[in-house]
């Protein structure tokens, strides 16, 4: 259909190798939804199919285009926290009901054959993105998960290290089974003269603390989550920028996922 210039790919991700290679084939330039696929075995044939073709493929990691995780990823470059020691992330939140696990919309979220995994992989992709944009690629991943509810057939609880190249460690919990008052969504970045602090999902303030002394920075709730991503996918589409995350990066993000659970 010449009246279609690219193609968007928001299914659950059971579908995406399937719909972004149909689009491929179509000569359609294609911005698949995180998680880029099931596993990182599918993105790779995504990512090849892509590369053989010679058709653009962009992955929605879409909060490193964020002016919050920009003004973060500024921070480290700028070593205001001096030279980066180690990550620590925290994401924790209660468990489903049985009424929310019968909805369709939360149901394939839980279901590995449909979501690759659980909320792990529902959530996991947005920390771990964020991750290779701060800090590049990966050189030694360790993790380990299960399922310790037995609510749904999906892992619940999952923890990760991953070592970076540059020697930044991080460390990751993800828990899906904790009482209401402990849910948590947390990050913390530690150099030897300082941490950055900040909420993966409230973007509204990060801290800078550097000699016992915090600054905060404040920021207004983007109305559209993706707007910021979709006008540098567009640039790219036109020939007028750069890849803003290539399917290579969506790969690696997959491959750390599977690492982290064993895949």
């Amino acid at each position: 259909d010449p009246d279609i210039n690219a193609i968007y790919v928001a299914t659950p991700p059971s579908s995406h190798e399937e719909y972004t290679i149909a689009a491929i084939h179509a000569g359609k330039p294609v911005y698949v939804e995180k998680p880029m696929s099931v596993d990182g075995a599918s993105a790779r044939r995504m990512t090849n199919c892509a590369s053989e073709k010679n058709i653009k493929l962009c992955v929605a990691h879409y909060r490193r285009a964020q002016p919050f995780f920009k003004k973060v990823k500024q921070l480290l470059d700028e070593r205001a926290i001096g030279y980066i020691r180690f990550v620590k992330s925290e994401i924790y939140k209660r468990s489903l009901t049985d009424e929310e696990i019968a909805v369709p919309k939360a149901a394939w979220r839980v279901d590995p054959s449909v979501a690759g995994g659980g909320l792990f992989h529902d959530l996991s992709p947005h920390q771990l993105g964020l991750m290779y944009f701060f800090f590049g690629r990966p050189k030694k991943v360790s993790g380990m998960s299960f399922n310790q509810a037995a609510s749904y057939k999906a892992d619940d609880i999952v923890a990760g290290n991953i070592l970076f190249d540059d020697g930044v460690l991080f460390n990751g919990i993800w828990c899906f089974n904790v009482a209401d008052a402990d849910e948590k969504d947390n990050c913390e970045i530690f150099g030897d003269r300082g941490k950055i602090s900040f909420s993966f999902f409230d973007q509204r303030q990060l801290d800078l603390t550097t000699n016992g002394e915090r600054k905060s920075f404040s920021f207004d709730l983007l109305e559209h989550v993706q707007q910021p991503m979709i006008e540098k996918v567009v640039e790219y589409f036109l020939d007028q920028g750069p890849n803003p995350c290539t399917p290579d990066e969506g790969t690696t993000v997959m491959q750390l996922i599977d690492d982290f659970t064993r895949k």
